[in-house]
């Protein structure tokens, strides 16, 4: 068996840190002992690009907000749908995602992030949102694996009723 190699930590904002794994080709970003996400298994994030693009067809240079880069298959997703004149914001609270995906993992993430229709905002996605002033088109968020604040406390707010009307 291929043993896991520790490839960085990266701190998380009013959360415990994540790390990154690399076993063989595949990578791994954890949490304390929960797998969050990793290239074996990722149809729900492409799926929420594709689903979330495939409702927007028609409509004229939509503009989606995507909350977490994480290994960056929503975005891909979404570019590989978008139409050229549309554009997406991606929110990333964590800085180390964003070097994870430009370092060990820059073959992975195929130079998404330098797409000419992306837009990279550091910080939380509920700030982006309430800055938005319903600007966006739709909004991905996959910033937690579920409806509770798993990486942090604060994004419970994200998946409450009020956090959703906001």
């Amino acid at each position: 068996m291929t043993p896991r190699e520790l490839l960085g930590v990266a701190d998380v904002p009013g959360g415990d840190p994540l790390r990154l794994f690399r076993r063989g080709r595949d990578f791994m970003i954890v949490l304390d002992r929960n797998e969050l996400m990793s290239t074996r298994m990722n149809g729900s994030e492409i799926a929420l690009g594709t689903m979330a693009c495939d409702r927007l067809a028609g409509r004229p240079a939509p503009h989606l907000l995507i909350g977490g880069y994480g290994m960056g298959f929503t975005l891909r997703a979404v570019l590989e749908r978008l139409d050229p004149a549309g554009r997406v914001t991606v929110a990333e609270l964590v800085p180390g995602i964003i070097e994870w995906a430009r370092g060990p993992m820059a073959e992975l993430t195929a130079g998404c992030l330098d797409d000419s229709r992306v837009t990279l905002r550091m910080g939380d996605v509920g700030d982006a949102i309430r800055a938005g002033a319903r600007q966006y088109d739709a909004i991905l968020l996959d910033v937690d694996n579920g409806p509770d604040g798993l990486t942090r406390p604060a994004n419970d707010g994200l998946y409450s009723a009020r956090g959703l009307d906001e």
